[in-house]
């Protein structure tokens, strides 16, 4: 699409802020306004706009498409949404150890503090076993872990879904959207299996373009739900 602007402004209205386009709101791809709940938010999907070129790259707006996401997705889907969320934690890929001893120790080493503190914050007994026979969770836990995910607001699901999605892990991401761990540390402890097997069989420089793109991904989402809390 080619640009149709030139200024991009932020106002402030008693629903929240908004984005001109030349003194147009914009809306959302379903036609909803475009309202966000912070100044922080309104001013990063603001900046996103200006550095466009001639021609607008939706995929180099990430914090615009998320907020698209949580007012034309999640808003009406909120219990799907949390429902999907919570399966990573049914499935939680910190409980599936590797039945190779050297990445079995790793993997005890990294993720059971990640355990310990999902046990601390939410009072959470996560069950873990070997190999990819499906380790069964309390449904307890599951529920405590349902409550926490929805408390968050519609612009942080659409955040924590991204978290969850690209870590395979709901513990993960919630220890990113709690401020308890950076993205980047996250998205490293979510790929243990692939380090170890790269370290074993050497690089695939395409996996490794791949791996670099979902980096960028999980980070835009961690900095948009700071922003939206701001």
């Amino acid at each position: 699409m080619k640009r149709f602007y030139k200024d991009v402004s932020v106002e402030k209205t008693p629903a929240g802020f908004r984005i001109l386009l030349d003194g147009k709101p914009v809306k959302t791809p379903g036609r909803h306004d475009l309202l966000l709940p912070t100044r922080a938010l309104a001013d990063a999907i603001a900046g996103e706009w200006r550095v466009q070129g001639e021609t607008i790259k939706p995929a180099a707006m990430p914090m615009l498409r998320l907020a698209n996401t949580a007012l034309d997705g999640v808003a009406k889907s909120r219990y799907e949404v949390i429902a999907a969320i919570l399966r990573f934690g049914e499935h939680e890929l910190i409980c599936y150890r590797a039945e190779e001893p050297k990445l079995a120790a790793r993997q005890q080493g990294a993720w059971d503090p990640m355990l310990d503190w999902a046990a601390c914050r939410y009072g959470v007994k996560l069950y873990t076993g070997a190999g990819v026979t499906h380790v069964a969770q309390s449904p307890e836990s599951l529920t405590r872990l349902r409550d926490a995910i929805a408390a968050f607001d519609d612009f942080a699901l659409a955040a924590l879904h991204v978290l969850v999605s690209i870590t395979g892990s709901l513990v993960l991401g919630l220890a990113v959207a709690e401020g308890t761990l950076d993205s980047a540390p996250a998205f490293q402890l979510s790929r243990m299996d692939e380090d170890f097997q790269a370290e074993r069989w050497g690089r695939d420089d395409e996996a490794a373009s791949r791996a670099a793109a979902l980096a960028r991904e999980m980070q835009a989402a961690a900095t948009f739900l700071v922003a939206a809390r701001d």
